[in-house]
């Protein structure tokens, strides 16, 4: 399935940019707090139709959707993605796979054993090698192969075109051990992630020179080491075709070949009910469809609810015959053409649902999660405060029950960045910025400085209810001019950044854009939502004035006395309100006090807006759902939100990475190594020497020194406990930082063939692709070679 916004296409390359909705979302703590709940909290188990190997017929062949044919088959380049690693895993060896509880775990296809064995002076890992483990062209797989990964991804030789050198850029040297199966590892500094290393493991033939990197190793693999070797790609059929690897030394494959087809996510339930693919990932749409199909395949030959055809009642169908066999030719004619296509969708859709009850749907939680990102480089969410209040605006629980309830997977909030609920290291530390509430969002933003009154333009001095002041409220009551398409950038620029409206990208054609509290929803009428366009204080907005100075603290130290307060009050009770408070004739009263929660907020006659973009493709109606939603909580604390809605293609690139928008969701994959993998993505960005931001892949902007430093510790500490500390300390500084605001992990659903066994929602597991394959006859059952 495609994932808008999701960094980091590949296992062991950099996280670079990802999932949409992508979605790759965390915050920092600064004590070490838990909520409790433990790995398992919000945990969901693999869904693959386990079966022994007895069990698999021998034979076949599986289809299996990919987004596209990846452009590289090295997993170590920028422009690898999730194809690139699929097929990859298939071919070459993989030293630590994840489990199921995504821990690393040594691979016995290849290795003997693998151990830190000194540590001082400098560490030095002993890898033994399986002594049957061999290269398709029958070389064994040994010291050559290490030392050649290492050279090409150790950063010292720039020919070689890499996407990160984590890791490798501490080994020192490697050497042959005892003999040719050992392999000896010394690292300069100390690196407690080794075993992320040389995975996957290519050949030196494919990494030891520039251009058997750089060009060699993108459009085939002269050698291979797993369960399948690879026969062929066909960019044109858009295909990557494996089979099964004869030198293979461990349990072999039960597929004859597996084949990766390049189906786009919109084509899929098409392709799914058409049987060109028995496994692929798929949206929540499909998997209603495929549901449907199986629960209901339809009464009298009709098509199963809610197919075309199936809304419409007698009455409505008698008054359809009547217009096509009526006296007017030309209504009978586009009447009749309209039944005839009706019919047409309707049989069309039969037939795919009799398609799709040959699949299941498997499904459980992906190792990836869904943030919503605070672009803290300028403009209001450049002050923690904004970002805090932000955070304290929204129900967490409510956004995940959006996505994740109605698939019936468990909906818990993420409480960590760096790892998720299910792995050993996972620990709530969310309570270090705190849940929703309401009453501390405010205070937030009123020490910030935004208040309603500040929302209110009076620059010149002039006294309120002047020709002056009339003429700036005629003004804010002209409302903001809501556009799609190349303008619409272009509205609501009141975001406080340097340059607004200047310094912003034109949107795509496609781009739209509209105002929260200006949309015509409900709640646009309430007085209180207009707080722009109050003349002078009335009764409302002077309580509005007094409760958000209690909110903020400031009556204990501000000077301001209860005693004041009190004549405050008094003067609202008496005829005639509050001093001042008079409006423009015409001006309609309000209906009743207006709600402190509500009603816009500002600072210097400036509204507090927030540009909010999200990704406008046909498999992003999740993340726009959850978008409109953190808009109304905003909105209930008085933060507008100006939503743009922009094609996936230009999403991540163009305004995520580029910096070019205050709020987003996106996603990040989930890693069994945090010091190394997620340091880039919270890195503090630092000036580069023309002026810019180097950010890394923190595309928030937001990070500390303190921070840096517990990754630095953690990663060059080799007890793993004290490693596991240092992770939790610097998520809990993560959070309090406010830059993300992790929501929850992202559901995993895999349309897979019924009888297939061993595949589907892996969750963090490595696939045993050896393992996959039909589920073999019982007695008296099917062939036991069934043929696609």
């Amino acid at each position: 399935m495609s994932h808008v916004g999701v960094p980091r296409g590949t296992a062991r390359k950099r996280r670079s940019l990802a999932l949409l909705t992508t979605g790759v979302l965390t915050l920092p703590v600064l004590a070490g707090c838990s909520s409790g709940g433990g790995a398992a909290a919000g945990a969901a188990p693999q869904d693959v139709a386990v079966a022994s190997r007895d069990q698999v017929a021998e034979g076949s062949t599986v289809n299996w959707a990919i987004d596209a044919v990846p452009t590289t088959l090295n997993a170590f380049q920028a422009d690898a993605d999730a194809s690139t690693t699929r097929i990859t895993g298939a071919l070459l060896p993989t030293l630590f796979p994840l489990d199921a509880q995504g821990r690393p775990q040594l691979n016995p296809d290849y290795l003997e054993s693998a151990e830190v064995v000194e540590r001082e002076p400098r560490q030095v890992v002993l890898y033994r090698l399986n002594q049957q483990a061999v290269w398709s062209d029958g070389r064994e797989i040994g010291a050559p192969d290490f030392v050649a990964q290492w050279r090409a991804l150790s950063g010292r030789d720039s020919a070689f075109w890499t996407a990160r050198n984590a890791g490798y850029d501490r080994i020192e040297k490697i050497e042959r051990g005892a003999d040719d199966l050992e392999v000896r590892v010394t690292f300069a500094k100390p690196y407690a992630d080794w075993r992320s290393l040389f995975s996957p493991l290519y050949p030196k033939e494919a990494t030891g020179s520039p251009d058997a990197f750089n060009d060699g190793a993108r459009t085939t693999l002269k050698a291979t080491a797993g369960p399948f070797r690879l026969r062929g790609v066909d960019t044109k059929a858009g295909e990557v075709t494996l089979d099964r690897n004869p030198r293979w030394w461990g349990t072999p494959a039960k597929l004859d070949s597996l084949v990766f087809r390049a189906v786009a996510p919109k084509d899929r339930t098409e392709a799914l009910a058409a049987h060109k693919v028995d496994v692929a990932d798929v949206d929540a749409a499909t998997v209603r469809r495929i549901a449907r199909a199986a629960r209901d395949a339809g009464a009298n030959g009709q098509p199963a609810a809610p197919g075309p055809g199936s809304g419409t009642d007698p009455a409505a169908a008698l008054r359809s015959w009547a217009e096509a066999h009526g006296s007017n030719a030309e209504e009978a004619a586009a009447a009749q053409a309209a039944r005839e296509k009706s019919r047409a969708a309707a049989e069309a859709y039969a037939a795919e649902q009799d398609g799709l009850r040959g699949y299941v749907v498997r499904k459980s939680l992906e190792p990836a999660y869904t943030q919503l990102a605070l672009n803290g480089e300028s403009g209001p969410l450049a002050d923690d405060r904004v970002r805090r209040a932000v955070a304290r605006a929204l129900n967490r629980q409510e956004l995940v029950d959006t996505v994740l309830k109605p698939l019936g997977l468990p909906a818990r909030p993420l409480g960590s960045h760096l790892a998720l609920a299910g792995q050993p290291a996972y620990e709530d530390s969310s309570d270090a910025l705190g849940g929703q509430d309401t009453e501390k969002a405010q205070a937030l933003l009123a020490d910030a400085g935004w208040t309603p009154e500040g929302a209110v333009s009076r620059t010149d001095g002039t006294k309120a209810g002047s020709e002056a002041g009339k003429k700036s409220t005629k003004d804010a009551e002209k409302p903001e001019k809501k556009e799609t398409g190349p303008a619409a950038g272009k509205a609501g620029s009141t975001d406080g950044k340097s340059g607004d409206a200047a310094a912003r990208r034109e949107p795509a054609p496609e781009d739209g854009l509209y105002i929260v509290g200006e949309d015509g929803k409900p709640g646009d009428g309430d007085p209180a939502s207009r707080a722009t366009h109050v003349l002078a204080p009335a009764p409302a907005a002077a309580f509005h004035s007094s409760a958000l100075l209690r909110q903020a603290g400031y009556l204990s130290d501000s000077g301001i006395s209860e005693d004041a307060l009190a004549g405050l009050t008094a003067q609202d009770k008496r005829p005639g309100g509050a001093a001042g408070a008079y409006a423009p004739v015409g001006t309609a009263a309000p209906a009743r006090a207006a709600d402190p929660g509500r009603g816009p907020l500002g600072k210097d006659g400036k509204p507090l807006t927030l540009r909010f973009v999200l990704p406008s493709g046909p498999g992003s109606e999740a993340l726009r759902s959850v978008g409109d939603k953190i808009s109304a909580m905003l909105e209930s604390v008085g933060i507008r939100t100006e939503i743009t809605k922009v094609s996936d293609e230009s999403y991540f690139q163009d305004h995520i990475a580029s910096g070019d928008y205050d709020l987003a969701l996106y996603s990040w994959p989930a890693t069994a190594y945090p010091a190394t993998d997620d340091r880039p993505i919270f890195a503090k960005p630092v000036p580069a020497t023309d002026g810019s931001l180097l950010v890394e892949q923190n595309y928030t902007r937001v990070g500390t020194d303190h921070i840096d430093q517990l990754f630095d510790e953690a990663v060059s500490e080799l007890d793993e406990a004290t490693a596991r500390k240092l992770m939790k300390q610097a998520d809990a500084r993560i959070w309090a930082a406010a830059g993300s605001i992790p929501l929850y992990r992202r559901p995993q659903l895999v349309a897979a063939n019924r009888k297939l066994v061993n595949v589907g929602a892996f969750g963090f597991g490595t696939p045993r692709y050896q393992d996959i394959g039909f589920r073999a006859p019982q007695a008296a059952g099917a062939p036991a070679h069934p043929k696609k």
